[in-house]
């Protein structure tokens, strides 16, 4: 499952435009004074301005599975990683088989390189954002996870991610290509102690050949 293009809310579309154009280095294929759309990899991401949006996401990227570290390196003079238990950076996803970091856009939204071992996309030249391979991941916050997941398959012939252990409080749908992280609101996301909440996201999925529409 491929997360195509991802459209969020904004309430500084000029700072936004700014943090992902000149300190994520990453291609501006679009922007006006209402929405900035960004170049990630095979992905799309677009900001729409919305002045009384006082919010924030949480997405993910990823990259090689073998360039984490050189990924912290290349971050660390333009953003603050985020710190998780015992002063480490790198969070071990032992049964997704993954390691990611974390750090925040200029509008405080959770963001996560990640690097997702069964994959085969290693590379041999050195990090940078065209390193970046595509969205992997979109938090999507339902009172019911599982009830929304089970409702996806049954429309669109989505799948509940093979390595997550999906319930009613945390589920998942897709693959290491992309997923829909779905979780219930107040759950703080990982590694802060930021509450989720329920925020318009639009989402368009590649998925066994066929595109898929979704808005939450």
């Amino acid at each position: 499952m491929k997360l195509e293009h991802i459209q969020i809310q904004t309430n500084d579309i000029q700072k936004t435009n700014a943090f992902y154009k000149d300190i994520l280095d990453l291609p501006i294929i679009e922007s006006n004074s209402k929405s900035v759309s960004i170049q990630a990899g095979n992905s799309i991401l677009k900001f729409v301005d919305n002045p009384q949006f006082h919010s924030i996401y949480h997405f993910a990227f990823n990259i090689p599975e073998n360039k984490l570290d050189e990924a912290i390196d290349w971050c660390k003079n333009k953003v603050d990683l985020i710190f998780i238990e015992d002063e480490k950076l790198i969070t071990n996803f032992e049964n997704w088989k993954a390691n990611a970091v974390y750090f925040y856009d200029n509008n405080g939204n959770l963001l996560e390189f990640i690097a997702r071992h069964d994959l085969n996309n290693a590379q041999t030249t050195a990090f940078s954002s065209k390193s970046i391979l595509n969205i992997s991941e979109i938090g999507i916050v339902n009172e019911n996870p599982l009830e929304l997941g089970n409702l996806l398959k049954t429309k669109h012939g989505l799948e509940f991610f093979s390595k997550n252990a999906n319930s009613e409080l945390f589920s998942a749908i897709g693959d290491d290509e992309g997923l829909l992280i779905i979780v219930q609101p107040n759950r703080n996301w990982y590694p802060t102690q930021t509450p989720s909440e329920s925020n318009r996201t639009e989402v368009r999925i590649e998925n066994k050949g066929s595109e898929i529409e979704l808005k939450f």
